[in-house]
């Protein structure tokens, strides 16, 4: 089986619509309804319901699921594996949002490092949607995000809440301010700023990942909202100031996992996310 068939499988199964597949794959519609339809001449089967609403897996489609995501984790293992370096047995990829690589992420590769020192490691930045479709595709082991979506074959885990903080480089700023910063946080982040910040003018500044607002409003002056881990040393000296009209966001930070494998280093690395969230949740 060519597996190109079987990626495109996994890419339609996690969009939901062969649209979105086309534009994750970077392929046209019409080669994503020839690669389907291929597949399941092979098969003998019809894998999806096609509707207006999009693309439903069959019950033969939900069994296929399993078996597509082996042939191409395979495969990957298969190039990983291949370009090993020397002395080392195994990889392993985490993939998590910007953020999250403040602090948290890396006290987990150090101790993977230290702990599995015969274990490759691939740490990848993405959101929220490349991380799920790599997960389905086996091109990620772990992913570490604030909203997972629900996928077959895939365990969501919830570690902390990540406590999101709106933060000046003046402690008389102004508030609604002219020069803040709006980091996309995700849908539930934004869900969260519109219920509880109402009256606030349409903000002229936007960021899609976090690390831009501190290196912007502290030296040049303004306010964004971020992550509390990482600027409470800040506040602490006096470089950045809570502003108080902000009320306090929290987004719940996630890890994803593959539910049918049982390589070794990689439930000791799911069982070291969970620890650190622990260790988080007490602070």
């Amino acid at each position: 089986m060519d597996i190109e068939l079987a990626r495109t499988f996994l890419a339609v199964a996690a969009s939901g619509n062969f649209v979105g597949a086309a534009d994750r794959l970077h392929i046209t519609q019409s080669t994503v309804s020839a690669r389907i339809q291929a597949l399941e001449s092979q098969l003998g089967t019809r894998l999806f319901r096609r509707g207006r609403s999009g693309a439903e897996l069959t019950p033969a489609g939900q069994r296929f699921v399993r078996h597509a995501k082996t042939l191409v984790r395979t495969l990957e293992q298969a190039r990983q594996e291949a370009g090993l370096p020397s002395g080392f047995r195994s990889m392993l990829t985490l993939g998590g949002r910007s953020a999250l690589w403040a602090g948290f992420l890396p006290r987990w590769a150090a101790w993977m490092r230290e702990s599995i020192p015969d274990l490759a490691l691939r740490l990848e930045v993405g959101f929220e949607e490349d991380l799920m479709q790599n997960l389905v595709q086996g091109g990620v082991d772990i992913g570490v995000m604030y909203t997972p979506e629900s996928r077959p074959g895939l365990a969501v885990e919830h570690l902390f809440d990540e406590a999101l903080v709106l933060v000046s480089s003046k402690p008389d700023r102004p508030w609604p301010d002219p020069d803040y910063i709006h980091v996309d946080w995700g849908p539930e982040f934004q869900a969260q700023f519109v219920s509880r910040l109402t009256g606030v003018p349409t903000p002229s500044r936007f960021a899609n990942i976090g690390w831009i607002g501190l290196p912007l409003i502290e030296p040049y002056g303004g306010s964004a909202y971020l992550p509390l881990r990482t600027v409470r040393d800040a506040v602490a000296e006096g470089r950045l100031w809570f502003i108080h009209e902000g009320p306090l966001i929290t987004m719940p930070v996630h890890m994803v996992f593959p539910t049918d494998r049982d390589e070794p280093h990689l439930a000791r690395g799911v069982q070291k996310l969970r620890s650190l969230g622990a260790e988080e949740r007490a602070k």
